[in-house]
């Protein structure tokens, strides 16, 4: 074997964690089927196109009576870009069928979907996949970007899994991937092609989602990549005092890597490219925005700052997006031709002759190096590679153009000194964190589980991400209930919708209330790297994103609980001060023994108990000095008068706790002060009460 480094090694011996239902080894899985279901637009044409397909019911996971399920070869394929946990769904998916049943096989397409046409294979033994267990990459067997889209191609995988013997295929990428999976299993069905087709949501972007389909695999890991090089530079930012930073992050689509980076390290901008389009803003506002709090930050002696723009701004600028539309169309008629033309002059001239005033304009506002960005070569649908333009670079120049304008007019006296940066492949390799390592897993245990049942156009699920493995639900839906209708290249074509940032969603509204101020200050948070081991609360925390947006859920339990109602500390609080405190915490479930603070380390978090019993412990740590129970906070004396853990608070019983994090808890406290009125009160109590009784 190769040499690894030592983390590693140490990494390959992680076990994730499955859903509940999976765990029982002597027990196998059976079907339920819940509610039919239809996509949520243009139904009546994506029936049309998916008669066989259409209208399956929504699929959960059950134990049933221990039986050995039949026995059959699998093939598996990665398609699109990387994503951390990729290689935990293919070992998941190996471990899952050969529990079903030992003599069953688990085959790899070799990069990409092209393998499964081509019919180039490697046969996935338990030595290959170990090799490759929570491991970032996909070079197990390698990806790939080929579509699957004719007969041609559908009957070609017929002929390649028929020679193998493999009867069901899982297909694990994003948007496009699924659609194609959805297409082939359409196919397939149609001419009685006894071969199952099953997908799994992949995209780091984060715009593979909806109400079922709570989050894509690999956004967890990507995001707290880029945020801890995002903090870097936030502290040298800090510390030097002389840059404004105006950083590029991934996602075309939406802007869901940039909401959640500016949710955990509070840059002093993030632009949101939906937020764009629903204003309209145009190209000139959103320079004057950014140089205007350059300007406000220089009157406050702070020449310096970080910017965060999405991939794919430049496409939700209302002129620049029709500017984009026009010259697509003219790049798809006019290609050859285009081509031909020799200087760059030809080209220029051909392309303002031939777009509507408005849009050579636009063209001409632009700087020169991003107008031939935007003349390269279109993607396989026809469309602008939008990871080619350099957006950091055009606003870089043009709000350099402006106050350099408000100089002239003495509106501007400060240093404006930029510097740029691209966070993209950084993020899709990474070794993946605790919860992608336990979601992909579980992924491929739920694509095994749908095989098994015989189910085919589906998607695989797991839901109830923002809970701890212990309460998540393994299931499937239907490919086609997540389809709408798609302008591609002169054609309506159906595609997987892709999920835009929700401006009424949780996450965006805890943005946007704390924005100004960010702007206006230094309140950066510096996230650091990757935590495997090490406490559940700093390990197998989830992405901002998945909490704000499950933190309705959470109150909806605790409201059944009556846990704060009933609690002296928190009874007081309105319901907008509960609704916001349950938006910013997760829950961690507590075994009896379990130590949940330590004595003398630095604190991190607060704590709500949910249920179960905790004790507080004395220095001998064997004698109980006080009994948490249901609703009592604990752990906000380090927090409040940052000390180090002033005693060890340890499990009773089985149970829960609710915690958020130093940084929430105290941005909390400033904007509801009663409360941290009352807890410092009971922090006094409770260490009068520690000297009292010797600790």
């Amino acid at each position: 074997m190769k040499e690894i480094s030592i983390l590693q090694k140490h990494r390959s011996n992680y076990q994730p964690k499955l859903p509940p239902v999976f765990i029982q080894k002597e027990t196998s899985v059976e079907v339920r089927e819940g509610e039919q279901a239809e996509p949520q637009s243009d139904q009546k044409a994506v029936n049309e196109r998916f008669p066989r397909t259409y209208g399956l019911p929504l699929l959960t996971f059950e134990t049933t009576e221990k039986a050995e399920l039949p026995a059959i070869n699998v093939g598996v394929v990665l398609s699109g870009g990387q994503s951390p946990g990729g290689h935990n769904v293919i070992a998941g998916l190996f471990d899952a069928i050969k529990q079903f049943n030992h003599k069953s096989q688990l085959y790899g397409f070799l990069e990409g979907p092209s393998g499964l046409i081509d019919n180039k294979q490697l046969l996935l033994t338990e030595e290959i996949v170990d090799q490759y267990r929570n491991t970032g990459g996909f070079d197990i067997i390698g990806s790939g970007r080929t579509k699957l889209e004719k007969e041609a191609q559908f009957d070609q995988a017929a002929a390649t899994c028929r020679s193998a013997g493999i009867g069901a295929i899982v297909i694990i990428g994003g948007d496009d991937s699924n659609t194609n999976a959805a297409m082939l299993a359409e196919y397939f069905l149609q001419k009685d092609i006894d071969i199952k087709v099953i997908g799994c949501p992949k995209t780091i972007d984060g715009d593979l989602k909806n109400k079922q389909v709570e989050i894509s695999f690999g956004f967890d890991t990507a995001t707290k990549v880029y945020c801890e090089l995002l903090g870097n530079i936030q502290r040298d930012d800090q510390s030097a005092k002389k840059y404004w930073h105006f950083i590029r992050v991934m996602g075309r689509a939406a802007s869901h890597i940039a909401l959640e980076c500016a949710l955990q390290c509070h840059p002093n901008i993030t632009i949101i490219s939906e937020e764009v389009a629903d204003q309209g803003r145009r190209l000139k506002e959103i320079v004057e925005y950014i140089a205007g709090v350059v300007r406000d930050r220089s009157l406050n002696g702070m020449d310096y700052g970080v910017v965060v723009i999405p991939e794919g701004l430049i496409e939700f600028i209302p002129e620049i997006k029709k500017l984009i539309a026009e010259l697509n169309d003219l790049m798809a008629e006019h290609k050859d031709y285009f081509n031909g033309l020799t200087t760059p002059e030809d080209k220029h001239q051909f392309i303002n002759k031939n777009l509507t005033a408005q849009s050579a304009q636009a063209f001409a506002s632009i700087p020169q190096e991003i107008q031939w960005q935007l003349l390269e070569d279109r993607d396989p649908h026809g469309n602008v590679q939008v990871s080619r333009i350099e957006t950091e670079k055009l606003l870089i120049d043009m709000v350099g153009d402006l106050l350099r304008e408000w100089r002239a007019e003495g509106k501007f006296s400060g240093k404006f000194s930029p510097q740029n940066h691209f966070f993209g492949y950084e993020g899709r390799c990474s070794a993946p964190s605790n919860f992608d390592a336990d979601y992909s897993y579980s992924l491929g245990y739920a694509a095994a589980a749908l095989v098994a049942c015989g189910k085919t156009g589906y998607m695989a699920q797991i839901a109830n991400l923002a809970e701890p493995p212990g309460n998540w639900v393994a299931g499937g839906i239907p490919l086609t209930m997540i389809m709408n209708l798609e302008r591609r290249q002169g054609r309506d074509v159906p595609v997987i919708r892709k999920a835009l940032v929700n401006l009424n969603g949780g996450p965006f509204k805890e943005f946007a209330r704390q924005r100004d101020g960010w702007a206006k200050g230094n309140d950066y948070i510096y996230p650091g790297p990757i935590q495997y081991f090490g406490p559940a609360e700093v390990c197998d925390r989830s992405t901002m994103t998945l909490a704000l947006e499950q933190g309705e859920d959470i109150l909806n339990i605790l409201q059944g609980l009556d846990v704060l109602r009933d609690s002296d500390v928190f009874s007081e609080l309105g319901p907008e001060a509960i609704i916001r405190l349950l938006s910013l915490v997760q829950r961690l479930y507590i075994k009896p023994g379990q130590m949940v603070i330590r004595r003398g380390e630095l604190g991190q978090c607060f704590y709500i108990v949910m249920d179960g019993e905790l004790e507080v412990m004395g220095k001998d740590d064997k004698t109980p000095v006080a009994t948490l129970k249901k609703g009592d906070p604990f752990g906000e004396i380090a927090l409040l008068t940052d000390v180090p853990r002033t005693a060890n608070v340890v499990a009773r019983t089985d149970g829960s706790v609710l915690f958020l994090d130093s940084y929430s808890f105290k941005d909390f406290l400033a904007e509801f002060g009663n409360l941290g009125d009352r807890l410092e009160k009971l922090g006094a109590e409770r260490l009068k009460e520690l000297e009292g009784k010797g600790n």
